[in-house]
């Protein structure tokens, strides 16, 4: 038979559901046009705001160009020692200098013939969002600037990106070069999480290539402003407004924020500042089970064993508002009693953890141990029990 317990399982939870009163929920609201927050611990999103439409992201995509760079150092086909010969193309098409014939945009200052490291290179684009670092590395690394542009989209597909495609290594405008702010936040999540070593690049405030005085410092607004903020990158073009990538840690959690669409520079900074400061001051993160921990015991039938432990695979936590944490309610669901033999590592049944304004958080119950089915005369002496006294199964509740 299936059932459904509703649980406080065990005293964890129990404490959690009475430790604080209930609070009137909190409704946040943005001018940004596209807008997420996260806690990169649990992965919950603490707010968003049109997180899945495409959007232009300017040069908040140059993160691919750097995961694809992190990537390459990571797996010992690049180093940072490498030396890249800056090619006249790169120069006249993103120099600001070549006048009429160059793109220009952001640019490191790079000159033709110009010999850097790929360190350099990392941090003309990180620190100083150059246009002429990405297409120098991006040249060096693939050969040509397309074939770098299409591993990119390919990389996008493998790490899970659904809503991004790159026509450049730089942001800049072209038609049908989009990023979505959950694809966004998915990037720079990977980038902390996949990079630790190379990942405090994006901490830098400043970096000078050649004495070039005029662009040296990083435009994140919330670096040396915000507690804990160390990344990511900003964007802005005419089109796409003002937009940036960024990440806080604080006693170790991380929150990243993905804002795009924004009027201007300062309010750029006023609601960065403000929705980070939101997140850690309203959430927090609780740990509920440890991976195989015992959440109940589900009755056996025809099993050498009456009860088999239900726990679960890995560990479970949450990061939740004080109304969420009031009100959550954790349930089970599962058939009992189930039938022997049981493998350990089977799948029982479901833990559901329901609260305000969040998705149910559905988590595999497992089997503890394996129970191995009882002989011919067992199987009929449980038989004749069940007949004197029905299901040794039926539904109890806290």
């Amino acid at each position: 038979m299936f059932r459904t317990k509703l649980a406080l399982i065990g005293l964890t939870i129990a404490g959690f559901l009475t430790t604080f009163a209930p609070a009137s929920a909190q409704r946040m609201a943005t001018p940004a046009e596209h807008a997420i927050l996260l806690d990169a611990s649990t992965g919950s999103v603490l707010f968003e705001k049109d997180a899945d439409s495409s959007f232009p992201p300017a040069s908040m995509s140059k993160l691919m160009t750097v995961y694809l760079a992190f990537d390459a150092i990571k797996q010992g086909t690049l180093r940072l020692d490498d030396q890249v010969v800056v090619s006249d193309d790169v120069w006249r098409k993103w120099n600001k200098s070549t006048g009429s014939i160059g793109q220009g945009g952001s640019t490191m200052f790079l000159r033709a013939r110009d010999v850097v490291t790929i360190a350099d290179l990392l941090r003309g684009i990180i620190v100083l969002s150059g246009n002429d670092a990405c297409v120098a590395l991006a040249e060096h690394m693939a050969g040509s600037h397309q074939t770098f542009v299409d591993w990119s989209n390919a990389k996008a597909i493998e790490i899970g990106l659904t809503g991004s495609h790159f026509k450049n290594a730089v942001g800049w405008p072209e038609e049908g070069h989009v990023m979505t702010a959950r694809d966004l936040a998915t990037l720079s999540l990977r980038l902390a999480n996949d990079f630790p070593d190379l990942y405090p690049m994006f901490a830098e405030r400043e970096y000078l290539y050649k004495d070039f005085v005029s662009n040296k410092y990083n435009r994140n607004p919330l670096l040396g402003r915000f507690a804990g903020a160390d990344g990511l990158k900003t964007g802005h073009t005419e089109e796409a407004g003002y937009g940036l990538a960024a990440s806080a840690e604080r006693d170790g959690r991380r929150l990243v924020l993905v804002v795009a669409g924004l009027s201007s520079m300062n309010e750029r900074m006023r609601e960065s500042t403000r929705l980070m400061q939101y997140g850690f001051r309203n959430f927090s993160h609780f740990p509920l089970f440890k991976a195989g921990e015992t959440v109940d015991y589900a009755e056996v039938w025809l099993g050498q064993s009456a009860t088999v432990p239900m726990v679960v695979g890995e560990d479970v936590a949450l990061t939740m508002s004080r109304l969420q944490r009031a009100q959550m309610k954790v349930s089970i669901e599962y058939t009992n009693p189930t039938s022997a033999p049981i493998a350990k590592g089977d799948k029982l049944g479901d833990l559901k953890i329901e609260m305000p304004d969040r998705p149910t958080v559905v988590v595999p119950l497992l089997a503890g141990e394996t129970v191995e089915e009882v002989g011919g005369l067992g199987k009929i002496g449980a038989a004749f029990e069940y007949l004197l006294f029905g299901s040794a199964g039926a539904e109890k509740q806290d």
